[in-house]
């Protein structure tokens, strides 16, 4: 399978110092949350979200130019907003685990985790605002809405068997793709371009979050402890209903019980991930993904031929080959 980082190639060079710039932005006048934050660049996953910022941006430029410092302000600020959410998201679920390293609240207490994304999310309010683009100001202050609104969705709809598969791609916006979408368009209104490719590329980032999303959430299922950095199956255990467990709970009633008791009983959660491997629910999951995949690339349509535009064609096929 085709690494990520190698689709990356045409904006290897700015993302190579984007981690040094980000210990630059959050500053060192506070020890600790520096030291919170240094531990959180350094173990941060492959740069996805600023590639995105960065390859839109590439591929929306006039001719002749390069990415701009406003562009790289863009994707700086992209990845602080993530690793703000991230923070946020392991205090909530008390993870000890992310990506295979330590957490920062196992590392520093919860205390200091909270205070660590508070710092970052109003660090990149702050840059976010001295790049002097209303449009974007309003694009990413909505994604930190969104954010919240997915963990408060997440929250009140734990162990909740009537969940639909709207309510769940919706969650999927506001925890995944909302980011994703809001920070493609940022990118494309920095350019300049035409508002009807800003839109365009709105959606490419809305599709492909939301199948990033899902196959994230079928690999809870299908893939190692080893290789998620996190216990297989911990979606399920903390009552988090995905994909996988909505499509099989059509066809599986008797997981209904097991699911609304929380799986007191012992055996329970076995019992449960068994009847989801034996429906169709995986199947249906890897279809939606695959749907949601191929929209993405089809809001591509109106950007000229480039290799930027290709890697973003080919992050999407990357995605979905994530689960083979």
């Amino acid at each position: 399978m085709t690494s990520v980082t190698s689709l990356f190639a045409p904006v290897e060079a700015e993302l190579s110092a984007l981690s040094a710039n980000l210990k630059k932005l959050v500053g060192a006048r506070h020890p600790i949350l520096y030291a919170a934050a240094e531990h959180l660049f350094e173990a941060q996953g492959k740069g996805l979200r600023p590639a995105i910022v960065l390859l839109i941006a590439q591929a929306t430029v006039p001719p002749g130019q390069g990415i701009s410092a406003r562009h790289r302000r863009l994707a700086e600020i992209t990845e602080m907003i993530h690793t703000a959410s991230l923070v946020h998201d392991d205090v909530i679920d008390t993870a000890d685990i992310r990506r295979g390293v330590d957490t920062v609240n196992s590392l520093f207490g919860n205390r200091v985790a909270v205070l660590a994304g508070d710092y970052l999310f109003a660090q990149s309010s702050w840059y976010l605002a001295n790049l002097d683009n209303l449009e974007v100001v309003k694009l990413l202050s909505k994604v930190i809405t969104d954010l919240a609104e997915g963990e408060i969705r997440q929250s009140l709809t734990q162990f909740d068997t009537s969940l639909s598969i709207e309510d769940y791609l919706d969650k999927s916006f506001y925890k995944t793709a909302s980011l994703m979408s809001g920070s493609a368009k940022a990118a494309a209104v920095l350019s300049g371009v035409e508002p009807e490719l800003a839109e365009q590329l709105y959606e490419y980032g809305r599709h492909f979050g939301i199948a990033f999303q899902i196959v994230d959430d079928l690999l809870d299922f299908t893939s190692s402890t080893e290789a998620l950095g996190k216990p297989a199956g911990s979606d399920l255990r903390q009552g988090n209903l995905t994909a996988p467990v909505l499509f099989a709970l059509r066809s599986k009633p008797q997981l209904e019980p097991l699911i609304e008791r929380q799986f007191a009983q012992p055996g329970d959660l076995q019992q449960a991930l068994g009847l989801i491997e034996d429906s169709n629910g995986l199947a249906l999951t890897k279809d939606l993904a695959a749907k949601h995949a191929r929209s993405a690339v089809d809001c591509l349509a109106g950007l000229p031929p480039s290799v930027s535009r290709q890697a973003l064609i080919d992050l999407t096929e990357y995605v979905l080959n994530r689960l083979y």
